[in-house]
């Protein structure tokens, strides 16, 4: 008798995803690559990331492309759609990223990592976890050296303490 394994569900009800809150995602690049420690591939996918933010309700709080993966915390406004919201970030990122290298391949692994936080949990303080990443991976000793993290709402000066 073969015994089947079901996937556990990685995502929650999709109106989870659709209300006011902070979501906190870790998106991997595609055979975790380190696409994201050339500047101009970073520097195309903050140009969508921020397209993708102002036309879909949400604030990017905080951002840090790691070599192989981006951390993002994000506010959504009630209504705001996170599972649209990524997938447009994801499809458009990775469309100019196809653009700019022909035979680059994917810029994307398939899914992502979400956290829906918590009223008690501080933004601020989980923006500064997001920018302390690459002190704890060794890359920089201060997150104030590292040019790919940063906010759309507050300054460096807020977060990397």
């Amino acid at each position: 008798m073969t015994q089947s394994f079901r996937r556990k569900r990685n995502r929650l009800p999709l109106d989870d995803y659709r209300r006011a809150a902070c979501y906190a995602l870790t998106i991997g690049t595609a055979e975790r690559k380190p696409l994201f420690a050339v500047e101009a591939t970073v520097q195309l996918c903050l140009d969508a990331l921020r397209r993708c933010g102002e036309g879909s309700g949400f604030s990017v709080l905080a951002y840090c492309f790691m070599p192989d993966h981006l951390h993002l915390l994000l506010e959504g406004e009630d209504g705001a759609d996170l599972v649209k919201f990524v997938s447009r970030f994801k499809q458009q990122s990775g469309y100019l990223y196809r653009r700019s290298r022909p035979d680059s391949g994917n810029l994307w692994q398939k899914s992502y990592h979400d956290h829906v936080t918590r009223s008690e949990e501080d933004p601020l303080q989980i923006a500064k976890y997001i920018a302390g990443n690459p002190v704890r991976a060794g890359l920089v000793e201060s997150c104030e050296d590292y040019p790919f993290s940063g906010s759309f709402v507050w300054g460096r000066d807020v977060f990397c303490l």
